[in-house]
C-alpha cells in the first residue's frame, strides 16, 4: 500500500496524473499475439513515474489479440459474437501478463471493465470516478479496458475507437494532466507517411479544426479497430477538458518517461481549457443542478479551509428531489453558497441521514455508499469574493 495516502503528492515532474492509452498494433508489435518485450519495456517506464509518485491510468487493447492467440487461430473470423469469444478468452491472459511484468516491481494492478453507458449514466460516472481516483491514491496501477465481452456497441461502429475515446472519457473522468496516446506512427503528419515520402510531422496543434480532421483520415491498421482519425476525436474531447494529449510513436525508447519528463516528442494537442476552469463551470453553472444542500458551520468551514469531504454529520437540511450522481447546491447556515458537488446520495437518503456520524449509515439505509456525500474531490469551490465585492445570499428557512 502507497505510504502517500492522503497527501499531496509533489513529483518534481511536470505532469502528476496521466492517462495512457496502448494500442493492439503496440502491444504485439504489429504481430497476432502480445509481445512481452514490448509491453516489458512499457510497463519498466510506469514503473519509474511511479516510484517518482506520478499517477496513471493505463487504456489497454490487446484482449482480443490474446484470445485468439491462446485458441491457436491465425485466420481472422468475422463476427461480434466471435470477437466477444476472443475477448473472453484473452482478457485474463492479457491482465495475466500485466500482473507478472508489474509484480517485478512490487505494483499491485486492477482492471476496470467498462462501457459508453455505464460512462453514461450519472451513478455509473461517479461509481467509476470514485473507484479510479481511489486506486491512484492506493498506488495502485490501474489497467482500464472496454467490456467487449458483454457490450456490443463497443466492437461495432457505435465503438469508443480501439479504446482511444475511451481513454479520452477516462482522462476527463479522473482530471488528468496528460493522455498519451501510443501507436504505431510517430502523430499526427501533413500526409500519410507511408505512402507520401514528403509527409511532415506535425509538432503542435492549438485547435482541432476541419482540416487536422481530413488530415486523420489515414488508412488504419490491420489489427487494431481504431485509426489517427479516433485519435483526433479524442483529442477534441480531452482537450475541451483540459487535457493535454499526446500522439506518439509507442516504441521510441523511454517515450512514456521522456513525455512525462516535458519532452517534446510526437504531436501534442493544447488544451483550450484548464481542467478547473471545465469541470467546475460544468458543476457551478447550475444548467445540471438538482438540489441544494445546507451545511452547518463546522462543515462550512471544513469545505472552505480544509479541503475536506462533506460528511453526513455536518449537513442540516437537502431541499430538491435528486438522486445519486447528481450536482447539488451547496450553502451554509446563513445562505451564501460555497460551490457545487457531486453527492453520493439521494436527497430521501440524506433526509435520512444528516446530522449523523458516519458509522451510523449502514444501520439507517440498506445502502451504504462510504461516508463521504460528496467527496473533496467531486465539489466545486465558488471564488472567494474580493473586497468590496457582495455575493448574493439565499435567505435560509
Amino acid at each position: 500500500m502507497s505510504k502517500n495516502i492522503g497527501k499531496t503528492k509533489k513529483t518534481g515532474l511536470p505532469y502528476r496524473r496521466i492517462v495512457v492509452k496502448l494500442g493492439t498494433s503496440l502491444l504485439t508489435g504489429g504481430g497476432n499475439r502480445l509481445d512481452e518485450e514490448v509491453m516489458s519495456s512499457l510497463v519498466d517506464q510506469v514503473a519509474r513515474l511511479h516510484a517518482q509518485d506520478v499517477e496513471l491510468i493505463l487504456v489497454s487493447s490487446g484482449a482480443i489479440a490474446s484470445g485468439r492467440d491462446k485458441l491457436g487461430l491465425t485466420k481472422t473470423i468475422k463476427g461480434i459474437p466471435f470477437k466477444q469469444v476472443l475477448a473472453a478468452v484473452g482478457q485474463s491472459g492479457l491482465m495475466n501478463t500485466y500482473e507478472r511484468l508489474f509484480a517485478k516491481y512490487k505494483i499491485i494492478v486492477a482492471q476496470a471493465l467498462m462501457t459508453k453507458a455505464e460512462l453514461s449514466d450519472r451513478s455509473g460516472y461517479l461509481n467509476a470516478r470514485n473507484t479510479l481516483l481511489a486506486l491512484m491514491e492506493l498506488g495502485v496501477i490501474c489497467v482500464v479496458n472496454e467490456n467487449d465481452v458483454l457490450s456490443i456497441d463497443e466492437i461495432k461502429e457505435a465503438k469508443f475507437g480501439d479504446n482511444d475515446n475511451l481513454s479520452a472519457m477516462v482522462a476527463n473522468l479522473v482530471d488528468a494532466d496528460m493522455l498519451i496516446l501510443l501507436t504505431d506512427i510517430g502523430g499526427l503528419f501533413t500526409a500519410d507517411p507511408h505512402v507520401d515520402p514528403a509527409a511532415r510531422l506535425i509538432p503542435e496543434v492549438r485547435k482541432i479544426d476541419t482540416g487536422i480532421k481530413r488530415l486523420g483520415a489515414a488508412p488504419t491498421s490491420n489489427v487494431g479497430t481504431g485509426g489517427m482519425i479516433t485519435k483526433i476525436e479524442a483529442a477534441e474531447k480531452a482537450t475541451d477538458a483540459g487535457v493535454r494529449v499526446v500522439i506518439a510513436y509507442g516504441r521510441e525508447p523511454d517515450i512514456i518517461f521522456r513525455l512525462a519528463s516535458g519532452e517534446h516528442l510526437g504531436t501534442h494537442f493544447l488544451p483550450t481549457s484548464t481542467k478547473i476552469e471545465s469541470r467546475k463551470r460544468w458543476m457551478i453553472s447550475g444548467l445540471s443542478t438538482r438540489g441544494k444542500l445546507v451545511v452547518d458551520a463546522g462543515a462550512a468551514q471544513a469545505l472552505k479551509k480544509q479541503n475536506r469531504s462533506l460528511l453526513a454529520a455536518g449537513i442540516l437540511k437537502a431541499e430538491g428531489r435528486f438522486g445519486r450522481g447528481d450536482i447539488v447546491a451547496i450553502y451554509d447556515p446563513v445562505g451564501t453558497q460555497l460551490g457545487c458537488g457531486i453527492t453520493n446520495y439521494s436527497s430521501v437518503d440524506i433526509g435520512v441521514i444528516k446530522g449523523s456520524h458516519s458509522e451510523e449509515i449502514a444501520g439507517l439505509l440498506s445502502v451504504d455508499y462510504g461516508p463521504e456525500v460528496v467527496h473533496r474531490n467531486n465539489f466545486a469551490l465558488l471564488e472567494r469574493e474580493e473586497p468590496g465585492e457582495h455575493r448574493q445570499t439565499i435567505p435560509v428557512d
